[in-house]
């Protein structure tokens, strides 16, 4: 109904001869967690002008995030983030082609900022909204980057609030394989490295807990303290990590009193135990990846001539698990693709590319005069979950496949 009304007005026509036009811009704002920011990117896949202001350290001295301080900082940043990339790129509001906005799945404060300053934006401007799943927006982004990624593909997402696997089949369609049932890596990460106290040794302090983390496990053995393995026996792509971060603990209080450590003594095992850290939740990544790509194999829902694995979020910058992810790929005759570091991480480019990629599809384009129907949410799946057909299917990966290719290329 909504289409059908907007379809019969002038102003709705205008848009559509615009968005058929073979050069486009949008401009993304991005506002769903901890950072703000905002893009234009034009459909000739050029980044015209962006801007990041990064809330980490903030964050970090609170111990997390806390929701009513995320959203100040967001409003407090936001004209400036927009006034910035509008700069940057030498394009004013009347020379875009659409305005894109995460509007879910996020902190709800969070989002609102976003949303109200977009819909602000829109109305001043008359141009049309295009609101942005934010995970959506994340598997997409390496088709900015790279010209050849062709639909469908398979995607892994890895941040501080998600782990997915899913099937891309198109701009607006996927097909979810498997989801975290508990914790995300990203979180799992941020909590290990807040219970070792890496903020109190100096090279760390000012670093997210997955980089502490990562940095720490370059001076230690990654095979050094078993952590235990999780969810063997469940023959799908789901991800845990409660389980992994149980382990983290009770070893932290056994060297804790094994030591007789107080207040903010570090444990002397810490580097090892980093380093053990990153491996079992590479390990446990990588087995759910070898599983769905079975999976794909036995229904052949992806061609032959596109096995391609995209990997995106800020997890993804982990150059340890990326390093394994690639083993599998070569191992599976996969492509791995992941997006520079910059696009793992959220960030306004890869909102204002879905807005392109939606424009170009005609999908979810609301115009400036019915922005109330345009709203946030919190909660929202990733596409049509069919990760019971892989349970059904009871797979069963080869034992010692992470643990050989392990060895053969540590």
């Amino acid at each position: 109904m909504r289409l059908n009304r907007l379809l019969r007005s002038s102003l709705w026509c205008q848009y559509t001869r615009q968005a058929n036009r073979r050069y486009s811009k949008v401009l993304g704002i991005e506002t769903s967690c901890d950072d703000t920011g905002c893009a234009i990117v034009d459909s000739d896949r050029n980044i015209l002008g962006e801007y990041l202001q990064s809330q980490q350290q903030i964050h970090l001295d609170f111990g997390g995030i806390i929701p009513p301080v995320a959203r100040d900082l967001h409003k407090q940043n936001i004209d400036n983030v927009v006034t910035q990339a509008l700069q940057q790129s030498q394009v004013s509001l009347n020379d875009l082609d659409a305005i894109a906005v995460t509007v879910k799945p996020g902190l709800p404060l969070s989002l609102l900022v976003g949303m109200n300053y977009a819909k602000e934006l829109s109305k001043k401007s008359r141009r049309p909204l295009i609101p942005i799943h934010h995970m959506e927006a994340h598997a997409l982004t390496a088709r900015l980057v790279d010209h050849n990624l062709q639909l469908p593909f398979l995607v892994l997402l890895l941040s501080g609030g998600h782990c997915l696997l899913a099937i891309v089949k198109k701009v607006n369609e996927f097909l979810l394989l498997g989801q975290s049932i508990d914790d995300a890596p990203g979180e799992a990460l941020d909590k290990a490295a807040r219970r070792l106290q890496l903020k109190n040794m100096k090279e760390f302090r000012n670093c997210c807990g997955g980089q502490a983390i990562e940095k720490a496990a370059l001076r230690g053995d990654p095979r050094s303290i078993d952590l235990g393995t999780f969810m063997t026996n469940y023959k799908d792509c789901n991800f845990s990590y409660s389980g992994l971060k149980n382990a983290i603990r009770s070893q932290i209080i056994k060297s804790e009193q094994k030591h007789e450590l107080k207040g903010d003594e570090i444990i002397p095992e810490v580097f090892d135990l980093c380093a053990s850290i990153q491996y079992a939740i590479t390990k446990h990544i990588c087995t759910r990846v070898q599983r769905a790509i079975e999976f794909i194999n036995r229904t052949q829902l992806l061609p032959d001539t596109n096995r391609t694995l995209v990997v995106s979020g800020g997890v993804a910058s982990n150059m340890f698990i990326r390093k394994h992810l690639n083993l599998v790929c070569d191992e599976e005759n996969f492509k791995l693709i992941v997006p520079p570091p910059k696009l793992c991480t959220d960030n306004g480019i890869m909102i204002a590319w879905n807005g392109i990629e939606k424009l170009n599809e005609h999908i979810d384009i609301f115009s400036h005069l019915d922005l109330d129907k345009v709203d946030i949410q919190s909660k929202e799946p990733l596409g049509k979950n069919i990760s019971q057909q892989i349970t059904d299917m009871e797979i069963r990966c080869p034992s010692g496949f992470f643990n050989k290719i392990f060895e053969e290329h540590k």
